[in-house]
């Protein structure tokens, strides 16, 4: 059991990164992304490529794909989203239309790398040594991961709650309207939580792709688990996606460990519909009146 209990703990340090992205593109933005798996994978490919081409650890790469992801997500939000916001005149018709954008690219943007890299598997070794923790043995590489994880987790918590422009973007979560009434430039704060959300979930995949065997066409799957993460922990709260990640993470690895291993997503699923029908509002949300 302790075993099960640190493996799911480990693996949800990256869990945790990819919903937080997805958390802040939803709860700052109101953009449900559902290509945001396939940043995961492009950020997977990216720290591969850097270190089998030019030998630079994925850790240390984070310092170049957090920058082009967030570039990347930047650009994506002006292009193809910004004119969604503009034109919608809900929350609900903005949600509508953004999941069907997303959707469309999506399916672009997995189209691409397909082509670039082909449907196999990959994986490489980075840090493949035994670590001991509490006597048993674990990869070196998912601790480093796990360790990256939070360090990066930390330090977005300290953004949002202890400076300027993250109290701005908690403010335009709550009412973008109000926001707007004490000089907050929304279009631009949204913009930002998009990009940084995506730059999130790209790191979370770099540090998945260390341990982890991956293709061109995971990134649904992914997907899909940081939206229940999301729901889960309620929407647009950090502490709640962190918390519902470590849930997630634990009950993967208990069911993998005890059960079956193919059963990890009905696993998920299952518990993702328990917490709909006894708190849809997440473990952190508030109630609605």
């Amino acid at each position: 059991m302790t075993q099960i209990l640190v493996t799911g703990i480990l693996l949800s340090g990256t869990y945790a990164l990819i919903a937080l992205g997805l958390t802040l593109q939803y709860g700052v933005a109101r953009i449900m992304n559902l290509a945001n798996g396939e940043t995961l994978v492009a950020g997977c490919f990216i720290a591969m490529w850097l270190f089998a081409t030019l030998t630079i650890n994925p850790v240390v790469g984070l310092l170049i794909i957090a920058p082009a992801a967030f570039a990347a997500n930047w650009g994506i939000y002006r292009v193809a989203l910004e004119p969604l916001v503009k034109r919608a005149k809900s929350r609900g018709q903005l949600e509508v239309d953004s999941i069907l954008a997303t959707f469309g690219l999506l399916f672009l943007f997995q189209g691409i790398m397909l082509l670039t890299f082909g449907g196999e598997y990959f994986n490489y070794t980075f840090l493949a040594q035994r670590f001991e923790i509490l006597g048993s043995g674990y990869g070196l590489n998912r601790v480093v991961a796990f360790a990256a994880a939070v360090a990066i987790a930390v330090a977005l918590y300290f953004f949002l709650y202890r400076t300027r422009h993250g109290t701005a973007m908690r403010a335009v979560a709550v009412d973008p309207k109000s926001a707007n009434l004490v000089a907050i430039d929304v279009a631009r704060t949204a913009a930002i939580a998009f990009a940084l959300g995506g730059a999130l979930t790209a790191c979370g995949g770099a540090l998945l792709s260390t341990f982890y065997t991956f293709n061109a066409s995971m990134g649904v799957v992914f997907t899909m688990k940081a939206l229940i993460i999301v729901i889960m922990g309620g929407v647009g709260d950090v502490r709640g996606a962190v918390l519902a990640a470590l849930i997630l993470g634990v009950a993967e690895t208990a069911v993998a460990s005890l059960i079956d291993p193919s059963l990890t997503l009905a696993a998920t699923y299952t518990l993702f519909i328990v917490v709909l029908l006894f708190r849809p509002q997440g473990m952190f949300g508030r109630q609605t009146t």
